[in-house]
């Protein structure tokens, strides 16, 4: 058998994930200035990028860079902890309707079709506005539209997996019902879990800066990079790094997720 080359899409993914996590666990000690106070003489004029502050500062004096490695901080928090509800939501629904069938089957499928002709972004800004805007709020909404791409993938895996022979066999011996979704129909769908976990990252971090972008993120005056985009907009024209560096940061973000998760899928496929 051929031997698979490295696989350059997970070790990139990999480093960009990892250097997020850096950044936002060690936020403090890398941003050169407190993301929230007035750190140039602005005078109401955002300041170009320059030696003292390389990505400039806005317009209340606030040094952008800081307040681009404090948003990473926020956005991994949303990111991940949205990311590991929706799974662990999407896994059971999937698991129980995939393994169950019959009445569990149809119940939790047709919830989650209805759950899916609603538009993510719309459905989100709903919840949004009926709760008051929050980290956990919006953690909590992020997750609640999230899950139903995950439940139907599961769905699908577990359906194959049930009908295989040890599976069958377990069944005959007389493995519970909990023992058999545990250990054997489990580990053997856990590839196409943590690969989902990994594409879902990427789209609840987009999700995450889509609301803050509408005023529906996280409240200033914390940072946010989908927030930064949309107070940036009056000055697109005269002070274009103000939009330009938290886009890049977005961008940086979702596409580190998205290498990795096609990194996970390929390493699975050469095995």
């Amino acid at each position: 058998m051929r031997r698979a080359g490295p696989n350059w899409l997970e070790m990139v993914g990999g480093a960009i994930a990892l250097s997020l996590v850096v950044l936002a666990l060690f936020a403090p000690q890398i941003a050169p200035h407190d993301p929230t106070q007035a750190v140039a003489q602005t005078f109401g004029d955002p300041g170009p990028p320059s030696l003292a502050f390389p990505c400039g500062t806005d317009q209340l004096g606030r040094d952008v860079l800081s307040r681009l490695i404090y948003g990473a901080r926020v956005s991994l928090i949303v990111g991940l902890s949205a990311m590991a509800v929706a799974m662990t939501v999407g896994v059971a629904a999937g698991l129980c309707a995939g393994f169950f069938g019959g009445w569990t089957e149809m119940v939790l499928m047709r919830i989650t079709d209805v759950m899916l002709t609603l538009p993510g972004l719309l459905l989100a800004m709903a919840f949004v506005a009926i709760l008051r805007p929050s980290l956990l709020s919006i953690l909590l909404v992020i997750s609640l539209v999230s899950w139903t791409g995950v439940a139907r993938v599961v769905r699908a895996e577990t359906l194959s997996m049930a009908s295989r022979d040890f599976v069958l066999a377990a069944r005959a011996l007389g493995a519970s019902a909990g023992r058999l979704m545990i250990r054997h129909v489990m580990p053997n769908i856990a590839p196409t879990v943590i690969v989902m976990a990994a594409l879902s990252t990427s789209g609840t971090l987009l999700l995450d800066a889509g609301l803050s972008f509408l005023g529906l993120g996280v409240p200033p005056p914390t940072p946010s990079w989908g927030r930064m985009v949309e107070e940036s907009q009056i000055y697109f024209r005269t002070a274009p790094w103000l939009a330009f560096f938290p886009g890049l940061a977005i961008l940086y973000a979702v596409l580190g997720f998205n290498l990795l998760g096609y990194g996970f899928l390929r390493r699975r496929h050469t095995r």
